[in-house]
């Protein structure tokens, strides 16, 4: 009932957000304490001749979208709070309001002020100013982190951009022109809203309401000229459009395809830090896809990309191969406000790349992966010959559900393919490595891409291995509460990161999920729990472009939600191993 009530509340809204922003209602919008003011419903912030077009700003009363005070976390209350009662103006700006419009959970609530970042840093005792393209201050409030910036910052830095206007237009509010200055230093229109808690306000100077109600993604300024001015939004596009399944406006896609290129010009760290956002808070598979679509795999994943293409090439589906698998159950298990660590897409990569390159029996593949999964020699071998029929072959990495091999055997190759594992990862941190795996495709047009996992990282992971390496038969359980602990694993616990692989792992081998576009179905008989749960419902819907699609959803389920497999006679063997 609690999957059907959220699901309900999320299609209500995005309903109440379509019906506000309909075109008969789009020409004006109320708000308390500040008259009636009349709008157009033309898309655009200036006009051709480079004039603000001040009558395309608009101001919407929150509470006509569902949208309160009460919904901002505590932390950013309080700096909101504090620097409102120091006479400066504070407001919450970016991706936190679009999150609360499309009924998510914000990754984090970022404020934007009229004060300098010093007299931030003098309101609170735990801030600090970092950065040097973009400062700002970081405000720890009650062991949470809110970033603040200010508006004297960014009107500093987009003098170097060119902004189009420079002079206030006769008429408009210094308040308005400031907050509208500030938007078209963003990314994107559905990142340019403010809001002010205080008096239930939504600032728009974008149109981007109007881009939240069609779920579409466009850029503030012209998509060529954004991309260029940073590349680094071309991926923070492509991750937006992942997670909350927006579709790209024509010229945003244009500009997409012909300057993805530039994401080559990226720092690796720079890199590394969009691609663990795109890959480790609920929406891996879908990102990849993107990648895969807009020609960057090939330059950020070149193995993954000639992967995807060769077995594309043998007539099968993108969304069947094992890899997408792999990451699709990752996205089952985290969300946004759950990321998981790095070092676990890296793990899962590194173990397909090893899998594909070295393809292994049913008994073998299952048998380590309960092992990772922190269960005994003896429990994990018996296990992995019960299942090992009801494992479903993916070619090549899985040989045959076959179950002739000895103890001894299948002991000695899950070895073998633990070390085949940690050498996979060189392929991800290491230039020379990834240009010798590259070979074994040889039809593969690639410069083969840029390295941008840290050699740091590259051991981190292989640690996770370490313990199948040698004496697998003497592996002893380790004592668990029973789910997963999402602190450990966003800090990367190495035990915590081998629990939850093997969980993705023997989910991906012996579950028939289907991921076709408008379905989402994952029998689960694993009974496994959920531990830390986060403050708010646990189970997050994408809207839907149509009501056609309304069935694409991102779940993380409870215990309570879980389904028994009722495939397999022997299910109590595989909830007893899973306890």
């Amino acid at each position: 009932m609690a999957a059907l009530s959220h699901s309900s509340k999320s299609k209500t809204v995005l309903s109440r957000l379509k019906s506000f922003l309909a075109p008969e209602r789009l020409k004006c919008s109320f708000v308390a304490g500040e008259g009636r003011a009349h709008f157009s419903s033309d898309t655009g912030a200036c006009s051709g001749s480079g004039q603000v077009e001040i009558s395309k700003w608009r101001k919407i009363d929150s509470r006509n979208l569902g949208l309160t005070r009460s919904m901002v976390s505590i932390p950013a209350s309080v700096v909101l709070r504090n620097l409102r009662a120091a006479g400066f103006e504070a407001y919450l700006v970016g991706g936190c309001i679009r999150d609360l419009l499309l009924n998510k959970v914000p990754k984090d609530f970022d404020v934007i002020t009229t004060a300098s970042l010093k007299q931030v840093k003098k309101k609170f005792q735990r801030a600090i100013i970092v950065g040097k393209r973009f400062p700002i201050c970081r405000v720890i409030i009650k062991g949470c982190l809110v970033e603040v910036s200010s508006f004297e910052t960014v009107a500093v830095k987009s003098k170097s951009k060119q902004v189009d206007i420079s002079e206030m237009p006769k008429g408009c509010n210094p308040r308005d022109f400031a907050r509208w200055k500030n938007c078209m230093s963003r990314d994107f229109t559905v990142n340019s809203l403010f809001f002010d808690p205080a008096v239930n306000v939504i600032f728009d100077y974008t149109n981007a309401m109007a881009d939240l109600r069609s779920l579409k993604l466009s850029t503030v300024i012209p998509a060529q000229r954004s991309f260029k001015e940073d590349e680094a939004r071309i991926l923070r596009g492509l991750r937006l459009a992942a997670r909350l399944n927006l579709s790209f406006s024509k010229e945003t896609e244009v500009a997409l395809y012909s300057l993805s290129s530039l994401v080559a010009n990226l720092s690796t760290s720079r890199i590394g830090l969009e691609m663990n956002n795109m890959l480790s808070y609920g929406a891996a598979e879908p990102s990849l896809l993107l990648l895969k679509r807009f020609n960057l795999l090939e330059i950020l994943l070149p193995f993954h990309a000639a992967y995807i293409s060769e077995q594309v090439d043998n007539q099968l589906g993108i969304r069947s191969l094992m890899l997408m698998k792999l990451f699709f159950n990752l996205d089952q298990l985290i969300t946004c406000d759950r990321p998981c660590n790095e070092s676990l897409w890296v793990a899962i990569s590194a173990f397909n790349m090893a899998l594909f390159s070295n393809p292994q029996h049913a008994v073998v593949v299952l048998t380590f992966a309960s092992l990772l999964y922190s269960r005994t020699w003896e429990e994990s071998v018996n296990f992995a010959r019960e299942r090992a029929l009801d494992t479903r072959i993916y070619v090549p990495e899985i040989l045959d559900a076959s179950n002739y091999l000895s103890d001894n055997e299948i002991a000695d190759r899950v070895s073998q393919f633990s070390e085949q594992v940690k050498n996979a990862v060189n392929i991800l941190t290491n230039k020379d490595c990834l240009f010798h795996a590259m070979t074994r495709f040889p039809g593969f047009f690639s410069c083969y891409g840029v390295v941008f996992v840290s050699q740091k990282m590259g051991q981190y992971v292989k640690n996770i291995f370490n313990i199948l390496t040698r004496d697998v038969e003497t592996i002893k359980a380790k004592e668990r509460s029973g789910g997963i602990d999402y602190h450990l694993l966003k800090d990367g616990n190495i035990c915590e990161n081998r629990f939850v692989l093997g969980k993705i792992i023997l989910r991906t081998l012996l579950y028939r999920n289907t991921a076709e576009r408008g379905s989402v179905k994952a029998e689960e008989d694993d009974k496994m729990q959920v531990t830390n749960p986060p403050q708010k419902s646990v189970i997050k819907e994408i809207p839907q472009h149509s009501d056609k699609n309304v069935n694409e959803k991102r779940i993380l389920k409870d215990n309570n939600h879980v389904k028994p497999n009722k495939v397999h006679e022997n299910a109590s063997a595989l909830s007893s191993l899973f306890k």
